[in-house]
């Protein structure tokens, strides 16, 4: 009996966390994917919700209950959509535009590199602040905890594409954005691989651990758990990176244009990688 109670507790927060997460990649994959005269409106409409949605973070940041934790990780989920549609849709990204020198190694190398996506950056560093801010001392801290789990995820993503990386999928980004592979690094892999892989999963394991030693259907433990399902998909997500897969298969069917095959794969590579 207990452990058909536990799985009723565990199964449910983690089957959200995997549907807020293919819904929110598969809704970027088709926006993105149509006509760029549609993508002011897009952004534009998705800022508004992604207010409305910080909004609500500081309305339920008292909110002790598993409810309260399934709203908060919902709202920063749509949050983290918008800045990922800003980036793929080449509004915000950073003040280099141009491809990578050849001749370009070290320092100048990744000075170069992160221009091209420092204003994206820290546009997400800015947004995290605002969420621990409006939640500072409440109970409810889904919400920025989400939304700081998928930076980490994506800073390392980021740093282990500059770094090398044998499935890179560069051959499929978008034309406004092909600029960027010119910065990524085909290798066989790279030193900071393996401690992306540990460092994401000690974070699931420990998202798991709090989320068990809290009260059965607290919102301590839904967080926990929603967490834990965020971060184990990140992982995976690393993994792909080194695996001969390509991933970005799945998407074609949310593609609403007939470059399904490479909208798909950049935009999963970019705004999937809890990324």
């Amino acid at each position: 009996m207990n452990t058909l109670v536990n799985h009723m507790v565990i199964i449910p927060p983690l089957v959200f966390a995997f549907l807020m997460w293919f819904a929110g990649t598969a809704a970027i994959v088709w926006l993105d994917s149509r006509s760029r005269a549609t993508y002011a409106t897009s952004l534009t409409l998705a800022g508004l919700v992604a207010i409305s949605a910080t909004a609500l973070v500081w309305n339920i940041r008292d909110d002790a209950s598993a409810a309260g934790a399934y709203v908060g990780f919902a709202a920063a989920i749509v949050v983290w959509g918008w800045h990922e549609m800003s980036f793929l849709m080449g509004m915000v990204a950073g003040p280099n535009h141009a491809e990578c020198p050849a001749d370009a190694t070290g320092w100048r190398r990744f000075s170069a590199a992160t221009a091209t996506v420092i204003h994206h950056e820290l546009a997400i560093a800015a947004t995290a602040i605002v969420l621990f801010a409006v939640t500072w001392g409440a109970p409810n801290q889904a919400a920025p905890l989400t939304f700081l789990l998928l930076f980490v995820f994506r800073l390392s993503a980021k740093f282990n594409l500059y770094l090398g990386v044998p499935n890179l999928s560069d051959e499929v980004f978008p034309e406004h954005l092909a600029y960027l592979k010119s910065y990524f690094r085909k290798a066989r892999c790279n030193a900071l691989f393996p401690f992306s892989i540990v460092l994401g999963s000690a974070l699931t394991a420990w998202a798991w651990m709090a989320a068990q030693a809290a009260p059965a259907g607290s919102g301590v433990a839904a967080s926990g758990t929603l967490l834990a399902g965020l971060a184990a998909l990140g992982v995976v997500e690393h993994l792909f990176l080194v695996l001969p897969l390509r991933d970005a298969k799945m998407w074609q069917w949310a593609s609403s244009s007939s470059t399904r095959t490479a909208k798909a794969a950049v935009i999963f590579e970019q705004a999937g990688k809890i990324k």
